[in-house]
């Protein structure tokens, strides 16, 4: 029995750190996107911007249905005003005056009231404008949720870069290692020039920096993606797609052709909420010249003593009840009321305008991002036939050093351009990624 504990004390051991380890750190480029969307620190607060509007559209209604309200007054009156009344009330002569002082010092009263508005042409307007405002939201949880997805695009793209530039660069800096070693022992043999090693030693040591610069960017580029994941800067983040299969797949010529519905668009639906909040702002003008009536019943009771004796027992109250009806009529405003009813119809007017400006927008943006859509491609794929032919260059060229028929300074040009085109193609493939992405939110795909 005593063994059977041991073992299951060992397992439970063990399976402590094993489940710790099982914490989420490799992604794909969808499953980083699903990720962000739901840790992504905007999308948080849009996701809360989405509450805040439900609840401030029933504050709104809440306003139209039955208030209620209690009230408590205490008074004690330490210097109990005195009245002076004519003295012939008590037998006194004409002309002369008693003083006397009304009431006791102390008194409470506690009111409970009931309020009702029965009409109000604002608060009318007000329950309406709560549809536009709650839309407005979750467009705008829309239009953030697409920019995440943007910045997660764009931030795996760039890891992908740094640790393909990085890759890249290592091969340079060994092939020219070697190519060096080879050269300064030719010169050492006296069958090579001084010039040929330097060529070399000034090539390695650019490659070098850049292998630097690339391992500082792919550490860079790794926590930009953690932000845009909502993960902490410095925990360990893996990626399970390669640059150049993930290219491939974001090559899609059918998305040139997709349907295009405007009113799919983000941002057209965020500028024509905002045509819904000025037309709504122009009927809470005209509302204002309507009447408003409200009702309201109360109840309450009072008490009056010469001490603080309210809640003793045989203290006695006296009720009192009220039911009134308020009725407001806006008659005259100095032309005040017209005056702002005349700019909300211009603000409603400019807003028309600024849906028909975004919708050719919109149309300019479709097209201009299909044009870099398709240009991306067309350099994706010259870059990397231009890689091919600058390797079969460099390659050439180091058999040509080798034998002796190449200086090191046209070597030199050849690795250059060699290494030029290679973060060309790299940047080519990133471009690709990053453009359809472009694409596929303006058409809301």
């Amino acid at each position: 029995m005593r063994t059977v504990i041991k073992i299951g004390i060992l397992i439970l051991l063990w399976s402590i750190p094993l489940k710790a380890q099982e914490a989420k750190t490799l992604f794909s480029l969808d499953e980083a996107i699903v990720y962000a969307l739901e840790h992504n620190y905007k999308s948080i607060n849009a996701g809360r911007d989405m509450v805040d509007a439900q609840k401030q559209k029933w504050e709104t209604i809440a306003t139209g249905l039955p208030q209620i309200s209690g009230a408590v007054n205490y008074q004690n009156q330490l210097k109990q005003p005195v009245a002076q009344i004519p003295a012939q009330f008590f037998g006194g002569e004409p002309g002369d005056f008693e003083e006397v002082v009304f009431g006791q010092p102390q008194q409470l009263i506690a009111t409970g009231t009931l309020r009702q508005q029965i009409f109000d042409g604002s608060y009318i307007v007000g329950v309406q404008a709560t549809k536009a405002f709650l839309s407005y939201s979750k467009n705008n949880k829309e239009k953030t949720d697409l920019e995440v997805r943007k910045a997660v695009v764009e931030a795996y793209g760039n890891v992908l870069l740094a640790e393909e530039s990085v890759s890249i660069l290592e091969n340079n800096k060994e092939t020219l290692e070697k190519n060096l070693f080879e050269s300064k022992k030719i010169f050492e043999n006296g069958l090579g020039d001084e010039e040929s090693v330097d060529q070399l030693q000034i090539t390695l040591s650019s490659v070098d920096n850049q292998l630097k610069n690339a391992k500082r960017l792919k550490k860079i580029t790794l926590q930009m993606l953690n932000l845009m994941m909502g993960i902490p800067l410095e925990n360990p983040t893996d990626l399970t797609e390669n640059l150049d299969d993930l290219t491939q797949s974001k090559i899609d010529y059918g998305l040139l052709d997709a349907e295009f519905n405007m009113e799919n668009n983000v941002d057209y639906k965020l500028v024509y909420n905002l045509n819904e909040q000025r037309y709504f702002e122009l009927k809470l003008a005209k509302s204002r010249a309507l009447p408003s009536l409200n009702a309201f019943i109360n109840y309450g009771g009072q008490s009056f003593g010469d001490q603080f004796t309210f809640f003793d027992d045989g203290q006695d109250w006296f009720g009192f009840s009220t039911f009134g009806v308020d009725l407001n009529i806006p008659i005259f405003s100095s032309l005040g009321r017209s005056a702002s009813t005349q700019r909300a119809k211009i603000a409603y007017e400019k807003a028309k305008t600024q849906l028909t400006e975004a919708e050719e927008q919109i149309r300019l943006q479709l097209e201009s991002a299909k044009s870099d859509y398709i240009l991306s491609i067309e350099e994706y794929q010259t870059s990397k036939d231009n890689l091919s032919l600058a390797e079969r260059i460099e390659n050439k060229n180091q058999v040509k050093y080798s034998e002796g028929l190449a200086t090191s300074f046209e070597l030199r040009q050849a690795q250059t351009q060699l290494y030029g085109t290679q973060q060309e193609y790299l940047q080519s493939m990133v471009d690709v990624i990053n453009r359809k992405t472009a694409l596929e939110n303006i058409l809301n795909k």
